[in-house]
């Protein structure tokens, strides 16, 4: 089961901390205040052709959390065991709602001051170029990064790690420390605050 961790975080988010890590390093030297992260940027200057790398960027992010829950499947695990079941859609809705807004509000706060801190880059949320995908595009890439990340890094790693022997308390924390190390290309906020997002959420 360590070879299959292992080599799933190799495929999926645990190349993208080694990069993240990389790239701000990277920011750092070169000035982190000054420097610019685009989430969701431009892939090619002609327009079909950055519809389909866009959509392929997509169609990776839920590939990885489609292996993710093929290989729980396959040990016995049904996605109802990692919170995939069947929606109770006022509980669910209310409690995200409750639950973005706890998050979202002091992590905005989060990355204004460490914006006024010179400690992380100048996010910008889309560069895409104002075409007739762009919005559909846009949330899909929303749907994709939030099933690859809660299903790879919460439902899948926590479950692993149990497995495994770590306590529950443990498994969450290594679960909210990757999810802090690949976001860190956007600066040492970003880290800090997804940290604090998989502490919650886990």
């Amino acid at each position: 089961m360590r070879i299959e961790v292992g080599v799933m975080l190799a495929v999926t988010f645990g190349v993208s901390a080694v990069i993240a890590v990389l790239q701000l390093t990277d920011a750092v030297l070169s000035g982190l205040a000054g420097h610019r992260v685009r989430l969701n940027p431009n892939q090619s200057r002609y327009d079909l052709v950055n519809l389909g790398l866009n959509l392929a960027s997509i169609a990776q992010l839920v590939a990885w959390g489609g292996l993710a829950l093929y290989l729980l499947w396959r040990s016995g695990i049904g996605p109802a065991r990692i919170g995939l079941g069947r929606p109770r859609w006022r509980p669910d809705v209310l409690g995200g709602v409750g639950l973005a807004a706890l998050i979202g509000i002091p992590g905005l706060l989060l990355y204004l001051a460490a914006r006024a801190l010179g400690l992380n880059a100048e996010v910008e949320p889309s560069a895409l170029h104002h075409s007739w995908w762009r919005i559909p595009v846009l949330i899909l890439s929303a749907f994709a990064n939030g099933f690859a990340e809660e299903v790879v890094v919460v439902g899948y790693l926590i479950t692993r790690l149990e497995q495994l022997g770590l306590s529950s308390a443990k498994s969450v924390l290594a679960s909210s420390a990757l999810r802090g190390m690949y976001h860190l290309y956007q600066g040492f906020g970003a880290g800090l605050g997804n940290v604090a997002m998989g502490l919650v959420f886990g």
